[in-house]
């Protein structure tokens, strides 16, 4: 009598750990620089990778802060383990509560069977919570419970389930305005705040241009299978000379743009114009702020002048008569560039401040 085959049902079946990439490739990236501060980053990032703590990396988009993040993850004792980035930004609230906590069978319409989340997928591994400051309140309330106890419930489910993970975060909002708008809970941030690095925007680091600029190009020689293209003087200087609003994401797609393309000349111009366009933009036509504060900056101006007059230029009498120290005054002459053209004419005057007008600022 032949066996009957065995049948493996659902729950059998252990979720799929994902692949993540060897821990010493990004360490190795790490000292690629020229740059002070990035060698004073990757020097902070070597002792805060033992540490099993959050750690909240800021910065401008496109500066490589999954880069950072993953070189914490390869100098942790937690480098065999899984390391996975979720976008925070990418999916709508419900969704990215179910991507996180996963959810039981039957807990929303369409949910036929249960599956893990990516906290459990990245059990005793680093997450990477991109982009956090897009997250709802909600969720940032859930996720501080898994900061503080490392427990959660799927979505529909009744068990406790515990993970050890440890948790990065990255985002590039002003974190600081958002907690005054309370778009970001002040709790999370304080327990994700247990240590903080700000990434430099590439126009900071300058002397990393080059380096980058012959890195990227083996890189992608190597992924889109063409031939290697040489850097002219001219190029670099164009590239180092450019302020890099993408970062380090605008010069890699800038560098595939030269690869493919190979037109020096007409690359040089679009780094050029999009400068200048930058500078254009830097300086805006005044706003309602800018233009009471030049109406009023010049209504100060005319007081102060009037009054000095009056005085005959004793600075003394003018402070009184306005009411401000005579050190203030001193400050709103050089701000205003006030000069007292009739020195000759300054002299003491015995009259009292009272039969100046009286005037205020």
């Amino acid at each position: 009598m032949s066996a009957s085959p065995r049948v493996i049902s659902f729950k059998e079946t252990a979720p799929q750990k994902p692949s993540f990439p060897p821990a010493s490739a990004t360490r190795h990236e790490m000292r690629f620089t020229h740059s002070p501060a990035i060698e004073e980053l990757s020097k902070q990032i070597e002792r805060i990778a033992q540490v099993d703590v959050p750690v909240l990396l800021l910065g401008e988009s496109g500066v490589g802060k999954e880069f950072f993040a993953r070189a914490l993850h390869a100098g942790s004792p937690r480098s065999q383990s899984a390391f996975l980035k979720v976008n925070c930004a990418a999916l709508p609230s419900e969704l990215l509560e179910s991507e996180l906590f996963g959810y039981e069978a039957g807990a929303f319409t369409g949910a036929v069977k249960s599956k893990p989340g990516q906290f459990e997928l990245c059990d005793h591994g680093t997450i990477l919570l991109d982009e956090i400051g897009e997250m709802s309140s909600a969720l940032q309330a859930k996720l501080l419970h898994v900061l503080q106890d490392q427990q959660f419930s799927r979505l529909g489910g009744r068990r406790t389930l515990t993970v050890d993970v440890r948790i990065l975060a990255a985002t590039n909002i002003d974190i600081h305005k958002a907690l005054d708008e309370q778009l970001f809970r002040p709790d999370l941030y304080y327990r994700l705040n247990t240590i903080t690095l700000r990434i430099p925007a590439l126009r900071e680091r300058r002397e990393d241009i080059p380096l980058f600029l012959n890195y990227f190009m083996e890189q992608l020689s190597t992924e889109l299978g063409c031939p290697l293209r040489s850097f002219s003087k001219r190029i670099k200087n164009a590239c180092v000379q450019y302020s890099w609003p993408g970062n380090v994401r605008e010069l890699k797609n800038f560098v595939c743009r030269y690869l493919v393309l190979g037109d020096e000349d007409t690359l040089i111009t679009q780094l050029r114009e999009s400068r200048l366009e930058a500078v254009e933009q830097a300086t805006p036509e005044p706003g309602l702020k800018q233009l009471v504060y030049s109406v009023r900056a010049d209504s100060e101006r005319r007081i102060i002048e009037d009054c000095l007059a009056k005085s005959r230029w004793n600075r003394t009498e003018t402070a009184r008569a306005l009411r401000i120290s005579t050190k203030t005054l001193w400050n709103k002459m050089r701000q205003y560039g006030i000069r007292d053209s009739s020195r000759q004419c300054e002299v003491s005057h015995d009259k009292s401040a009272h039969e100046l007008p009286e005037l205020a600022v």
